[in-house]
């Protein structure tokens, strides 16, 4: 299945180098890539998953895998991105090594990344495992709003964020409207859940308000506060409080058969 390709238009401007990785009589493979804003020094990376070599590599290999996205975020942010690049291309030598420098200009620094790992590094999308399907608001209340799940139009994949644990269920979606910043920017990409199990009180979820003619707002996430009952089954018969997070909007409160739950907020996708 294709990626879905996203275009950029450039406001900074930055450098980013292909990390590639080199074991004893085999060609270099590229392994990922890494960029630094040349201005703030901002640092973005997307590498290969190490668990994709493990039955090729020695253990001390795969240990040095296993550490490395997390080592050079945290050498990121003592030496600035820039300062880190320097570092790696004065140290690097035997298992790693890094390419020269390519300028670019860039509106969304992992957005870029990712899209350069798609291009230079793997392209391949293995659903759950590093992309999430990519459903517009209607679309994901047809497929995961209902007691069963249907066929619903897909606007395509999206790489994931490296640290997130995929699980079926899980989408993406962006969320219009300035009611849940600073939280939600409007029109973020937001990754859902779908399956909402156990006690829904303060937690982020995507709702459907029902008789609902404004598509803006049909569909919105909202803050799920109880209605003034201490059990929770009981809500079915009480009014739900939906809160904001922006103080400029005013929470509202609705019953159980007004609106429905379609998944709940995990996070926003970095830009």
């Amino acid at each position: 299945m294709p990626a879905a390709v996203i275009s950029i238009s450039g406001k900074h401007h930055a450098c980013w180098s292909l990390l590639e990785m080199v074991q004893a009589g085999r060609r270099p493979v590229p392994y990922g890539v890494l960029l630094a804003d040349q201005e703030t020094g901002q640092w973005a990376q997307r590498l290969q998953d190490a668990g994709a070599y493990f039955d090729e590599l020695d253990e001390p290999e795969f240990d040095i895998l296993t550490a490395l996205p997390a080592d050079l975020r945290q050498k990121a942010r003592e030496m600035g991105g820039v300062g880190l690049l320097d570092w790696l291309e004065d140290s690097l030598s035997g298992f790693f090594r890094i390419s020269d420098r390519t300028p670019i200009a860039y509106s969304g620094a992992q957005t870029t990344v990712d899209r350069l790992f798609d291009e230079h590094v793997d392209s391949g999308v293995r659903p759950f495992m590093t992309h999430l399907p990519v459903f517009g608001l209607r679309a994901a209340a047809t497929k995961f709003g209902g007691d069963q799940q249907v066929d619903a139009e897909q606007e395509g994949w999206v790489r994931a964020p490296e640290d997130l644990r995929l699980r079926e269920g899980m989408f993406v979606a962006h969320v219009v409207g300035r009611s849940m910043e600073p939280l939600i920017p409007d029109g973020g990409a937001c990754i859902f859940r779908a399956g909402v199990a156990g006690s829904r009180s303060n937690r982020y979820l995507l709702i459907e308000k029902f008789d609902e003619t404004d598509f803006a707002a049909r569909y919105t996430v909202k803050k799920y506060a109880r209605g003034g009952v201490l059990v929770e089954a009981a809500e079915r018969e009480a009014a739900i409080r939906l809160e904001p997070l922006n103080r400029e909007f005013e929470p509202f409160e609705l019953t159980s058969d007004e609106f429905r739950v379609i998944a709940e907020f995990v996070q926003v996708l970095p830009p």
